[in-house]
């Protein structure tokens, strides 16, 4: 018979009031490779970190390697969201952060990022998991300028630098393009081949070819534990879709006093030498449903940042936000009132200290946490997206507590909240299951339906895309090509 790596017996967790995990038997063989699958909130991230020490539970967990009291110090995580620290020990990022050039200084490099993790011992092993995960030629790069692709390679290499007995990915494949995808999986098949035991957390349709068995999670419960050949995916959840009406009355029309919402004329933008963008001409016009596409490092989140006032070369090009030339006077409060936007770097940056309610409610501020007391009538309009939103019964919960869709879902309904003019929605479904990626679609196309709201979308996902979307620009390596 197999050897036993990990068995959990009767594991439950409870955060609070709240019971996360319940009656949780599961045994994983050494040679398996395992992935964990489940809808939003089910407790996928509760179960690898409760592997990891970090949440008290009742039941038994044992482990076939280290003592019963240090085995989890074995199992590392890779987390979907990675916060790290600049050179002065901080961890308080703003997004602006990776487009001005001081303070990307101040942030450490690759290469000084791994020294904290290679020793005499394992310096052999780091250099073939460097060659490996392709971190060679990103050693020079400053950690808060990594596409979400090198960044996931960078935490892989890390992780293996550790030596784990278990390695537990959360949702590896999020942010990736379909060739990161695909270059994941080819790693993933070396890493199991190694000999170290993966345990996976992902969706049912992104299960890699070195995964031996799948587990399935309902609401904290294990519904199924069987062979990958056998595994069935089960039937998606069946949301409630909003009310048409009640969310046309909900979402309103917005001000909309201006004619050309985006233009960019030739606009150009490099560091040290490197194009990001290459000679970008673009014109959105009032009403019109974008789409913005192209593989991790085209040039995508720089682009948005022009729009978003979060990048000073906005400066130095020709571009014209609202009818409005970019440095005519304007705050970037000026432009900000008008955009409600939500991307994978907000999401990382943002305060999770606040509240659900906290945070929805900051986006009627454009502050990241809210800082001012609000109305009846602004605390009523809090609650009724929190219902549409299906977060009503999580209004006091802290971001931390909750799952990583619906910390999604919370910015989500940030960004719409004050009826924004430009709706920027950068994979603004990541982290989310198939059916709250279905009901944000609904969302999205209602309000583009029945009001002049402006949309500006990308998703590697072609069928995450709202279906009131028209116009497509396309990125790659820096240029555009306009499809309308």
């Amino acid at each position: 018979m197999a050897d036993i790596l990990l068995q959990l017996e009767q594991v439950a967790v409870q955060l609070g009031a709240q019971k996360v995990l319940e009656n949780i038997n599961l045994t994983i063989y050494k040679g398996q490779q395992w992935a964990v699958t489940g809808q939003s909130g089910s407790g996928k991230t509760v179960l690898a970190h409760t592997l990891a020490g970090r949440h008290f539970f009742s039941g038994h967990i044992s482990a076939s390697f280290d003592t019963p009291e240090t085995f989890h110090q074995s199992i590392v995580v890779v987390e979907q969201q990675h916060r790290f620290k600049d050179l002065t020990n901080r961890s308080d990022f703003y997004y602006q952060q990776r487009f001005n050039s001081f303070d990307a200084e101040q942030t450490a490099t690759v290469a000084q990022e791994l020294a904290n993790y290679i020793t005499p011992a394992n310096q052999a092993t780091a250099t073939q998991w460097i060659s490996m995960l392709q971190i060679d030629s990103l050693l020079e790069e400053p950690l808060i300028q990594l596409s979400n692709g090198e960044n996931k390679r960078l935490q892989l290499t890390i992780a293996l630098l550790q030596e784990p007995k278990l390695l537990v990915l959360d949702n590896p494949f999020v942010g990736l393009d379909v060739n990161g995808r695909a270059i994941l999986n080819t790693i993933l098949e070396k890493i199991s081949s190694s000999g170290i035991t993966l345990l996976l957390i992902t969706t049912p349709d992104q299960l890699p070819p070195c995964i031996t068995h799948v587990a399935t999670l309902q609401k904290g419960v294990l519904t199924q534990a069987v062979p990958a050949a056998q595994y069935q995916p089960p039937a998606p959840e069946k949301l409630s879709l909003p009310i048409t009406a009640g969310l046309q009355a909900l979402a309103g029309a917005p001000e909309a006093d201006f004619m050309t919402a985006i233009r960019m004329a030739d606009v150009t933008i490099q560091y040290e030498g490197k194009y990001i963008l290459h000679h970008i001409n673009w014109e959105v016009k009032r009403g019109e449903h974008w789409s913005v596409s192209g593989p991790n490092g085209a040039g995508k989140s720089t682009l948005l940042s022009l729009i978003t006032g979060d990048n000073p070369q906005a400066y130095a090009n020709e571009i014209y936000l609202f009818d409005k030339r970019r440095g005519s006077g304007e705050s970037i409060w000026d432009i900000k009132k008008k955009i409600g936007y939500v991307s994978p770097e907000m999401h990382l940056y943002f305060d999770y200290t606040a509240t659900c309610f906290q945070a929805i409610a900051s986006g009627l501020f454009d502050t990241i946490g809210l800082f001012r007391t609000l109305n009846a009538e602004q605390e009523e309009l809090v609650n009724q997206w929190m219902k549409v939103m299906q977060l009503d019964k999580k209004a006091h919960h802290g971001l931390s507590r909750l799952s990583a869709g619906e910390q999604r879902l919370t910015l989500l309904a940030r960004a719409l909240i004050k009826n924004p003019a430009l709706l920027i929605l950068d994979e603004p479904c990541q982290g989310l299951d198939a059916a709250h990626t279905e009901l944000f679609r609904h969302l999205v196309d209602t309000i583009c339906a029945q009001s002049s709201t402006t949309l500006v979308y990308v998703s590697h996902y072609r069928a995450e895309i709202p279906s009131c979307v028209n116009k497509f620009l396309a990125l790659e390596k820096g240029k555009g090509t306009i499809t309308v």
